[in-house]
């Protein structure tokens, strides 16, 4: 599996995006809070991140974290076995958490979804 993050491995489209946002399980972790949905046809891996500009007012912290919850994801996207699924990460504290922390909530996120049970 390679390790990269390509675009077809990331979420977009309005119609892909309120399909994943009604229809998907969600659930909090952490710093986290994860919506993942189990779509019929087999597929890449897709994900979609966000952090509210009502969180954090400065667009160079929210790309920080950005960039921490993408790595965190890219690195370990093999816990996920399935393929066809997409899920979208969502940052939901105020502070800023290291890319540590960040990294153990996706793990969990990825190694405890409802998608296996």
């Amino acid at each position: 599996m390679s390790a990269a993050l390509p675009k077809e491995e990331r979420l977009s489209g309005k119609t892909a995006i309120a399909r994943l946002l009604s229809e998907g399980r969600w659930g909090r972790c952490g710093h986290l809070r994860y919506c993942i949905l189990q779509r019929g046809e087999e597929g890449p891996k897709r994900i979609l991140v966000a952090v509210p500009k009502k969180l954090f007012k400065r667009a160079v912290r929210r790309n920080l974290l950005k960039r921490r919850i993408r790595e965190a994801y890219r690195t370990q996207k093999g816990l996920l076995e399935t393929g066809g699924v997409d899920i979208m990460f969502s940052y939901c504290s105020e502070e800023i958490a290291g890319y540590d922390e960040i990294k153990a909530d996706v793990s969990r996120i990825l190694t405890d979804n409802p998608l296996r049970k």
